[in-house]
């Protein structure tokens, strides 16, 4: 019985695998859109006032002695059960230490200097004010400047990458180049204009990027993307390979009918597709659908009401506190649900956390972040397919291993079809730039390396 049932499941992945290659080559794309003419502002299509804008972050008084108030009004938080830690979300006893920490040692004032120590800008895009720092090395005598644009997601900000900026603008004795960094908001996210039109998802923000980087003069340049910024870049690269010299991704995800396929085969012989090192992070499937269920009620909140849900989280600091770091506690690593204290301290600090929720507090932005899942899930969106084309750009794939999401470099192959560098790492997750900057930043500089490299061969 061994033997035939060894026969027939090497027959039926056979007929899979034949099956998967019949649908994959006769898979018919519709043509590539073309977004570059989309009006996002208000009222009737004005011209764009293509002036770049110096910018610093100076909150009102009167915004801050509100936040006072709401924090200070007496509530009473519904104590978290007995034995339990955050796996319910965000555990009360922890977030009263937050508030507290807020109230009386946390100085906006201070981080204001610290977030403008970085020149920032505003420009107008397609109807909409684009918020960017724009970052020049500190030293560049004998090296070449290479312009690196760099994409945050959701419910991270610009402060994701604070600590990146000084390690990759900061020239490396044995590196014959140096970075110059662009770091947009994505509209709708802290100091960028939100939408006042439906229909901005992610490939729409790639011709909104394009324009931007080539308002700043960069005709060729790197990009680097996680979360939402990973599937821009993905975007970027497929609708504007000539503009890019290389793609650095710390999500990267394929989903195309093959990379299907691979999965679906893996889960019988998982040594097909997957080391059995790593097999636990795809296999079963029941797992990984299990923790993906637990994990996501926000994003199908997000992708169908997050107007509803922004009321709540736009009017209360305290609730928007809850709801952010919460991602930050099993974004990082799922286990630390089961801390008392989310494990925030074992990365972060409260002051770094709270900068991020604070660039959603003070620019009342959080419902218009949120409407980006129901751009991105939208009929006309995902008809455009955008994720099956294959992404020729030279791409490197930064692999953490509390990611949400776990695939191998035999199925990210079958969408980055010139991948010169896959890494795993021992630590970090979602937020790796924020989490690891030093491993992050590091693994930036030797993908760029090898992008290089390979064009010179060219």
């Amino acid at each position: 019985m061994g033997f035939l049932r060894k026969v027939f499941l090497l027959s039926f992945t056979t007929f899979i695998v034949y099956l998967g290659i019949k649908i994959h080559s006769s898979l018919q794309l519709p043509p590539l859109p073309n977004f570059d003419n989309e009006y996002w502002g208000r009222g009737k299509p004005t011209k764009d006032d293509i002036a770049v804008r110096p910018f610093k972050i100076n909150v009102p008084d009167q915004v801050l002695e509100v936040l006072q108030q709401k924090l200070n009004q007496p509530r009473s938080l519904t104590p978290p059960l007995e034995g339990i830690q955050q796996q319910y979300g965000m555990n009360t006893n922890l977030l009263k230490e937050i508030i507290e920490f807020w109230k009386t040692k946390y100085n906006w004032r201070e981080r204001e200097k610290f977030l403008n120590q970085y020149p920032q800008f505003q420009t107008t895009i397609q109807g909409l004010n684009i918020h960017f720092l724009h970052i020049k090395p500190t030293k560049s005598s004998g090296k070449d400047v290479v312009p690196l644009l760099m994409l945050h997601g959701w419910p991270g900000s610009i402060r994701e990458f604070y600590e990146v900026i000084p390690l990759l603008t900061a020239p490396q004795a044995d590196r014959d180049f140096v970075f110059e960094i662009i770091v947009p908001s994505l509209p709708g996210y802290g100091f960028s204009e939100a939408a006042s039109k439906p229909g901005l998802a992610t490939p729409q923000m790639a011709a909104v990027f394009k324009k931007l980087m080539e308002r700043l003069g960069f005709k060729k340049f790197y990009i680097q993307g996680g979360d939402w910024g990973a599937i821009i870049a993905s975007h970027f690269a497929t609708l504007y390979p000539e503009s890019l010299l290389g793609l650095h991704s710390n999500m990267c995800t394929a989903q195309t009918p093959m990379s299907f396929l691979k999965t679906i085969i893996g889960s019988i012989y998982p040594s097909f597709v997957v080391e059995d090192r790593f097999k636990d992070k795809m296999y079963p499937l029941s797992n990984v659908f299990s923790y993906l269920l637990l994990e996501s009620g926000y994003f199908h909140l997000q992708a169908t009401k997050p107007d509803t849900v922004g009321v709540a989280l736009g009017d209360s600091p305290v609730g928007l506190a809850a709801y952010i770091l919460e991602k930050f506690t099993t974004g990082t690593n799922p286990d630390w649900k089961n801390r008392e204290d989310g494990g925030l301290k074992l990365k972060y600090t409260y002051t770094n956390l709270l900068d991020n929720v604070m660039i959603y507090w003070i620019t009342g932005s959080i419902t218009t972040s949120m409407r980006l899942y129901a751009e991105e899930l939208s009929k006309t969106n995902r008809e455009l397919q955008l994720g099956n084309y294959p992404i020729v750009v030279p791409s490197a794939c930064a692999r953490f291993p509390y990611e949400i999401i776990y695939q191998p470099d035999c199925i990210w192959k079958d969408r980055y079809t010139v991948l010169v560098q896959t890494s795993e790492f021992p630590t970090g997750g979602h937020f790796a730039a924020f989490e690891e900057p030093k491993v992050f930043s590091e693994d930036v500089w030797s993908a760029v390396q090898k992008f290089r490299d390979l064009l010179k061969k060219k």
